[in-house]
């Protein structure tokens, strides 16, 4: 089956980074920011909370800003 990058919501976006390893480090409002290290290199994300659906295009920045790519953003939203 192809796997395909759909719109998801916040939870679900938390549920990968946790995956990967990501901490919430800061929250201000609405907005969380979550660090991690991705291949040895420290990563921030940001992560507008109770979103219910990321545009793929706001989806495809946060997994550029994780340094992780599709495939294991779309594993991890498998497991």
């Amino acid at each position: 089956m192809d796997k395909r990058l759909q719109a998801i919501d916040s939870r679900r976006v938390i549920r990968v980074l946790k995956h990967y390893g990501f901490i919430l480090k800061r929250s201000k409002g609405s907005h969380l920011q979550y660090v991690g290290f991705v291949k040895n290199r420290p990563r921030l994300v940001t992560v507008i909370d109770r979103q219910r659906r990321f545009p793929i295009d706001t989806l495809k920045s946060m997994i550029r800003q994780s340094g992780l790519s599709e495939e294991e953003w779309l594993d991890a939203l498998d497991s």
